[in-house]
């Protein structure tokens, strides 16, 4: 089909109204017993999020979203049991008595705080050390190994106080510690859940019986997965059309917008191809099945969300590179400490004391809050403003983008038709317009919903209306106040060769405007104009991107001529009109080989592919499921300029998280030396109780700062 008759109605188309990081994390110590698991789906995982290390035995089909639930109700429980556990230790840990002013000592409380300790240290210190040993065989050290070698370091030594050294334990430093990276984990974890189900939504399209015409005429339902190549499958007015075919009888208008994004309903009679996912309307057809299983369409589409989620690396977070030097920093400032005090002929308490003090101060409480804090306040402020955040990693690199590609229907424009021109001929264009809406409110074809919109809006009343017809391939005919009215396309009226002002109506067609005629009598009275609207916000998106040195691109299956009417209006210059739906994807990849960092804004299920494949994916919230769940940022709002916030809010995000590591590590300047003990003659050295203050300071100024965030 040319991209005229596409565009422009003819009777072929259109005009049939017979139907409208935590990376290295390993969870091994989650207790998975008696959860229930659905079959397993390849569905994309919340980046940087390793889970090799977790125990699956029994349970290798679970799904991986319930796989992240259980994650994130583990480390609640885990830091709410800990939490608890932690106020007996605190009680009992001499320093914190002493930095309290108060005296609670028992017969063998040393024991009972070792007891609980090693309790806490083994229940809520697993994960950490499943990580560091993931993050270690990787020989990647990280956020897991610096947080497993500071509480190991602090039991150990604790546990010698108890019972060969002379000293000052440090359980509360190894409760406080276990406890505030549980509480950053589960708040970093529950806002980065929400694994992909695209490939689930997409299957959810399909229908799962199917009526196969047999030899002698009769039909008998049967599974979908059941038919072969050459069947002959009928589909009733308003049933999803369950796989990919050749029409041998019937003809209905059929809508595709759900596979295609195309927003008209395509007409198809015998010959014409129809897609598995796509919805019938209200003629029955038959069709020959010709592709099946892996081979459909639909399935095409499932496999390139795949690969393109599969192909997708992982984003080192900002935490693990600052704990990765910190964890370099503490094991050598340790060995430094120790090794220096030996030599200077200090006793070995002192100097252990020293060492470990040094090592558990490299390791701040506020590093685990610093990103996790950020996130979970810029999840909030994306909600409130209709952001919808799946993937925080490429979130958070949204503020690299230099290209954002739109799809043009639902996206840009409403993906429903607004009447732009009127023109009467012989009668006034108010009486066209009655004309015209008392025929088409008999309709549900979209461009009928826009005539009747229209003559809604103007308070147009509706006329007597008798013997309605849709004529498949030509379009409506009625009677009309006793009067014989037609609703046609260019096509029937160019076939008749009825005379009309072809200038006008090529001018109309140049702009991407479909026309409708109107015919009394036999006698042409005029002719209506509509076009796909272009929402109100797009213009300024676009804008408000090139200001920002963005370039905005518009990527459409429709024409030429619909394509570069929309563009002209929004000023976009870079335009690929005509793509096929399984193309998009490529044309991403293209933008992207020229060295661009794309963001793909769409809808439909055929921008699924494409969303995957954009460094960052941006569904229309009124889009369909596979979009939105193929997506990493959803806009609840539809509203095209909502991308703007993304990118600002992915921006400031970033500058809180570096502001947040530098107020929680950059104390260690100062603090290390001083745990070390470098102005010990001068009579300045930390003590665990000072470095304890140092610390919670460090965490407060953390928290406050992520509660500052706001989008410019």
């Amino acid at each position: 089909m040319d991209s005229e008759n596409k565009n422009q109605m003819d009777h072929n188309k259109h005009m049939d109204h017979s139907g409208m990081d935590h990376s290295g994390m390993d969870h091994s110590g989650m207790d998975h017993s008696k959860m229930a698991h659905k079959p397993a789906a390849a569905v994309k995982a919340p980046a940087a999020i390793d889970h090799a290390g977790m125990d699956h035995e029994g349970h290798a089909g679970h799904s991986e979203h319930d796989h992240h639930e259980m994650m994130v109700a583990d480390f609640r429980k885990r830091f709410v049991v800990s939490l608890i556990m932690t106020v007996p230790i605190l009680v009992l840990s001499p320093m914190i008595q002493m930095f309290a002013g108060l005296e609670f000592r028992f017969a063998g409380d040393s024991y009972l705080l070792f007891a609980l300790s090693t309790a806490l240290f083994v229940y809520g210190g697993i994960p950490f050390l499943k990580g560091a040993a993931d993050e270690l065989k990787k020989k990647s050290p990280g956020m897991m190994t610096l947080i497993a070698l500071a509480i190991s370091v602090a039991y150990i030594y604790s546990s010698l106080t108890v019972f060969v050294l002379m000293g000052m334990d440090f359980f509360w430093e190894l409760a406080t510690l276990i406890d505030i990276m549980l509480l950053g984990h589960w708040i970093e974890m529950k806002s980065v859940m929400g694994a992909s189900r695209s490939l689930e939504e997409l299957v959810k399209l399909m229908p799962e019986t199917a009526h196969m015409v047999m030899d002698n005429g009769e039909t008998m339902d049967m599974p979908v997965k059941a038919l072969k190549e050459g069947d002959t499958v009928l589909v009733k007015p308003g049933e999803t059309i369950p796989t990919d075919g050749l029409i041998l009888e019937g003809a209905s208008s059929v809508n595709e917008s759900m596979v295609t994004g195309e927003s008209v309903p395509a007409d198809k009679k015998a010959g014409d191809e129809v897609i598995g996912g796509s919805i019938n309307g209200d003629g029955a057809i038959k069709f020959k099945v010709d592709k099946t299983g892996g081979e459909t369409f639909l399935s095409q589409v499932i496999r390139l969300v795949k690969e393109a989620q599969e192909s997708r690396s992982e984003t080192q977070r900002l935490a693990d590179t600052a704990a990765k030097w910190l964890f370099y920093i503490a094991v050598l400032s340790g060995v430094a400490t120790f090794a220096a005090w030996t030599a200077l002929g200090r006793d070995l308490n002192f100097a252990i004391e020293r060492a470990v003090t040094v090592i558990v101060i490299c390791c701040p409480h506020a590093l685990g809050l610093a990103t996790p804090l950020v996130t979970a306040v810029s999840t909030s402020i994306g909600a409130k403003k209709g952001l919808l955040i799946r993937n925080r990693a490429n979130f958070e690199n949204a503020r690299k983008l230099n290209a954002v590609i739109f799809d043009k229907t639902g996206t840009l424009t409403e993906g429903r038709f607004g009447i732009t021109d009127i023109r009467g001929m012989g009668v006034s264009k108010e009486e066209l317009l009655g004309i015209a809406f008392s025929v088409e409110a008999q309709s549900e074809h979209p461009i009928a919903k826009g005539i009747v919109e229209e003559g809604r809006r103007l308070g147009l009343k509706l006329r007597e209306v008798s013997g309605y017809q849709n004529i498949t391939g030509t379009g409506l005919k009625a009677t009309v106040d006793g009067k014989e009215i037609m609703v046609v396309s260019p096509g029937y009226v160019k076939a008749r060769g009825i005379q009309f002002d072809e200038a006008d109506y090529e001018a109309m067609a140049e702009a991407g405007k479909t026309v409708v005629f109107i015919l009394q009598e036999g006698r042409l009275i005029g002719y209506i104009a509509l076009t796909d609207i272009i929402k109100e916000t797009a213009v300024e998106a676009v804008r408000t991107l090139r200001e920002m040195g963005i370039e905005s691109y518009m990527l459409t299956g429709d024409n030429q001529r619909a394509a570069g009417y929309v563009s002209s209006r929004l000023k976009i210059e870079k335009v690929f009109a005509e793509v096929l739906p399984q193309d998009k994807a490529l044309k991403v990849e293209e933008i992207k080989r020229s060295g661009r960092m794309v963001a793909m804004a769409g809808d439909g299920v055929n921008d699924a592919p494409a969303l995957a494949k954009a460094d960052l994916g941006i569904a229309i919230g009124a889009g369909t499921n596979v979009a939105i769940e193929t997506a990493d940022i959803i806009l609840v709002r539809s509203n095209p300029l909502d991308v703007v916030s993304i990118i600002r809010l992915s921006k400031a995000t970033y500058r809180k998280m570096l502001q947040n590591l530098l107020w929680a590590t950059g104390y260690n300047v100062i603090a290390l030396p001083l745990a070390a003990g470098v102005l010990y003659n001068q009579g300045i050295l930390i003590s665990p109780a000072m470095g304890a203050v140092l610390m919670s300071l460090s965490t407060i100024i953390v928290a406050l700062n992520a509660r500052l965030l706001k989008i410019e």
